[in-house]
């Protein structure tokens, strides 16, 4: 049977955690997998914003959403912006009610996608210091990394020192990670508790 990958997995966290009608965000739109994936979870009462740097990702998200019936998904904005200035780009209303926040962190996973523009480590930590501020008692991030590729090895250990770091009484944090290949992509999830 086998164990779940790291992206099924932070979707299996992040489901088990939203609820309908909730505000999501995808930090990494990419090919849109996320998006939609938040956008069916939490329903059409719910809202995601998608941010991404590179139009060809919010061109690809648009072009999965437009595949999926009318009206069958929560209302979303795609922001074509770094994913550093979400706490900025999401209405105040929202701060500090956000159920989820996917980062699928990393490079464009299509074959002409230029795999010089990568998610970069100063962005990635200010995105996330902003995402635990957002997230409502009991919503999660999930960040998927990938340590294989050039300059993913660094934001990735960066990231998980950040993680390391974070005090337990306002966040609990886990790793999944499979132990037989250092190269391999993992999960690092955080859980909001009740206090900042």
């Amino acid at each position: 049977m086998g164990f779940l990958s790291v992206l099924s997995f932070a979707h299996k966290l992040v489901s088990e955690r939203l609820r309908p009608g909730d505000t999501a965000v995808d930090a990494t739109a990419g090919t849109g997998a996320d998006t939609l994936f938040l956008a069916k979870t939490i329903g059409t009462k719910g809202h995601v914003h998608a941010f991404d740097i590179q139009e060809q990702a919010l061109m690809l998200t648009r072009d999965r959403l437009a595949k999926e019936s009318p009206g069958a998904l929560a209302g979303i904005t795609l922001h074509h912006q770094s994913h550093a200035l979400m706490k900025s780009s999401i209405p105040e209303h929202d701060h500090g009610h956000v159920g989820a926040i996917m980062f699928n962190l990393g490079y464009l996973p299509v074959d002409s996608s230029d795999k010089q523009i990568m998610t970069e480590t100063a962005s990635t930590l200010e995105a996330l210091e902003a995402a635990i501020e957002l997230l409502r008692p009991g919503g999660i991030v999930t960040i998927v990394l990938y340590p294989g590729h050039r300059g993913g090895d660094a934001e990735a250990n960066a990231v998980q020192a950040w993680a390391a770091k974070l005090p337990q009484q306002s966040v609990q944090t886990i790793l999944y990670r499979g132990l037989q290949r250092s190269e391999a992509p993992y999960l690092i999830a955080l859980e909001r508790k009740k206090t900042l």
